[in-house]
C-alpha cells in the first residue's frame, strides 16, 4: 500500500533524519540559552527561550519514532517539520529580537503540529504502518 497523500511530504527516512537534526539542534540552543543569554535577558523571557527548545525536542522526538514507526502517510511528518519551524522559530526570534509581534505567529506553528499530530493518529487508524524496511 503507498502513501495516502500521493507522495506529498516527508518519507520516514526524511523523518527521522529532520527529527535528529532538530534534537542535536535542541541541545546547542538549550545550551547557548543557558551560557550566553541567561545572563543577558530577564527570566520571562529566557522561559520562553526554553519553550521553543522543549517543543523542538519533543518533536524532534516525534519525528524520528515517525522515522521507526514508518505510518503511511507523508503529510504527518511535513507538518510536525512545519510546525517546529513556526512554532520554535517564532519563539527563538522572538526572544532574540524582542519584537512582540512575532508571538502572533506562534499559535500557526502550534496548529500546524496539532493538525500533524491528528493526521498520523487518523492515518493510522485508516492504514497502519509499514513493514520494517
Amino acid at each position: 500500500m503507498t502513501s495516502s497523500e500521493g507522495g506529498v511530504g516527508l518519507s520516514p527516512s526524511a523523518a527521522a533524519a529532520w527529527g535528529a537534526a532538530l534534537v542535536g539542534l535542541a541541545v546547542a540552543l538549550g545550551a547557548f540559552g543557558v551560557h550566553t543569554l541567561a545572563p543577558l535577558l530577564p527570566t520571562e523571557r529566557l522561559d520562553v527561550w526554553e519553550t521553543a527548545v522543549r517543543y523542538q525536542t519533543y518533536h524532534g522526538l516525534g519525528l524520528l519514532a515517525l522515522g521507526a514507526l514508518r505510518p503511511r502517510t507523508r503529510l504527518a511528518p511535513l507538518l510536525l517539520l512545519a510546525g517546529t519551524f513556526v512554532f520554535s522559530g517564532s519563539l527563538y526570534l522572538l526572544v532574540l529580537s524582542n519584537v512582540s509581534l512575532l508571538g502572533a505567529v506562534t499559535p500557526l506553528g502550534g496548529v500546524l503540529q496539532i493538525a500533524g499530530w491528528a493526521w498520523l493518529a487518523w492515518s493510522l487508524t485508516r492504514h497502519g504502518a509499514q513493514a520494517p524496511a
